[in-house]
């Protein structure tokens, strides 16, 4: 991670306004505004785009996916513009916590699979186009949302490294663990085979 260079006050303010920033449940405000109902009694009751698309609005869960992941982006990039590098990547992680943790909804939140792409493709738009890629191929091969953010997050760390960016490779191996706490359960679901596929209901 890069050496701290902005005084501690500063940073602490970055994290909160990244955290305040990574609470807003675009899922949940995507689903009240095309009409499609409490999104946390919908399907797994997960407030991500993933459990958006189970309501059959492609729409819907398409702007989730964008807004989510662009909190973690906009968080590291105005961070990163108005504070400096150092603040960046604490302001991604802050991003992050806050979709997994949002003070807005009792601090019981999503799984954080698009925040954390947001988040990687700002700091190192290679590392998260890999990573990217990575989720897409798997999703794309096995059907399973779940499964392909888990093989993602494993190897965000081994892309940070051969892509040169050792720099980041602290922070991939912290939202890795976040990622696989809160995906628990899935792989509980995984490894009996009752895990949902993507596109389907329930």
């Amino acid at each position: 991670m890069p050496t701290p260079e902005t005084a501690p006050l500063l940073l602490g303010l970055v994290a909160l306004a990244a955290y305040l920033l990574g609470s807003v449940p675009f899922g949940i405000v995507m689903a009240r505004a095309f009409g499609l109902g409490d999104l946390r009694q919908i399907g797994s009751g997960n407030i991500g785009a993933t459990n958006v698309l189970r309501t059959g609005n492609r729409l819907a869960a398409a702007l989730t996916l964008v807004f989510d992941a662009g909190k973690g982006a906009a968080a590291v990039l105005l961070a990163r513009w108005l504070v400096g590098v150092d603040a960046a990547q604490l302001a991604g992680l802050a991003a992050f916590v806050g979709h997994l943790w949002p003070v807005f909804l009792g601090f019981r939140g999503g799984k954080g699979v698009a925040t954390y792409l947001g988040t990687l493709l700002a700091l190192s738009f290679p590392v998260g186009l890999a990573c990217c890629a990575t989720w897409a191929v798997v999703a794309a091969v096995t059907r399973y949302s779940s499964l392909a953010a888990l093989v993602s997050a494993a190897l965000s760390a081994i892309w940070a490294l051969v892509l040169g960016q050792d720099g980041l490779v602290a922070l991939a191996l912290v939202l890795t663990l976040l990622i696989f706490w809160r995906h628990r359960d899935n792989i509980a679901r995984l490894r009996a085979g009752t895990e949902g596929r993507i596109g389907k209901g329930g």
